[in-house]
């Protein structure tokens, strides 16, 4: 065989390996799917729609802040959706386990009569397993992803402590206040409490 057959017969190899490694497999569907695809656990979730922007003044510590809304992706001016009526913010992440007890409270307390309304923020974890987590929890609360890392623009305009969870109050004239006590809700009346007291 002469070095130009073995070159030829190694070109011939390699062609057909290539095309064997670029044709598409069989089995698994998901492997198709673009990575950060969140459809099936936003369905799950069943998250209520992030609050939209009304036409108050932007709360000013949160002007020009913006986020993911976690049920659909759609991003939020949260300057503008905290505009105007008293809401309970409360940040969370999926590995936090006094999350996971407060998140419930927050679901029953914002159901119940003259609640005002809460927005969940969701930091330092993936958006999916928020989702996985509230889906569990049975907690349908309008929540912003703030991102998977160490900060994000909410946490940061928030100044959040490094202990979670964390809630506030925003005012209807757009003051923010940090509630200290409790650091966890285990109960709708302590919630009520808290807001009351912010107020």
């Amino acid at each position: 065989m002469t070095s130009v057959t073995k070159w030829a017969v190694a070109a011939a190899v390699l062609v057909g390996a290539l095309i064997v490694a670029l044709l598409p497999r069989g089995g698994d569907d998901s492997a198709a799917k673009p990575v950060g695809d969140l459809g099936a656990a936003r369905s799950a979730a069943a998250l209520q729609p992030c609050p939209a922007p009304g036409a108050a003044q932007p709360v000013k510590q949160l002007e020009g802040v913006t986020a993911d809304c976690l049920g659909d992706g759609v991003r939020v001016d949260v300057g503008k959706a905290l505009a105007g009526a008293p809401v309970l913010v409360n940040v969370w992440a999926s590995w936090c386990e006094p999350c996971r007890t407060e998140l419930p409270v927050l679901q029953e307390y914002a159901k119940q009569p003259g609640a005002v309304r809460v927005l969940g923020v969701q930091v330092q974890s993936p958006a999916k397993d928020g989702l996985d987590l509230l889906a569990k929890l049975g907690v349908h609360l309008p929540s912003v992803y703030d991102g998977n890392g160490q900060t994000g623009p909410v946490r940061t305009a928030l100044k959040v402590p490094p202990r979670l969870p964390a809630s506030y109050l925003v005012t209807a004239a757009g003051e923010i206040r940090f509630i200290a006590n409790p650091p966890t809700f285990v109960n709708t009346d302590q919630v009520r409490a808290a807001v009351e007291g912010a107020s």
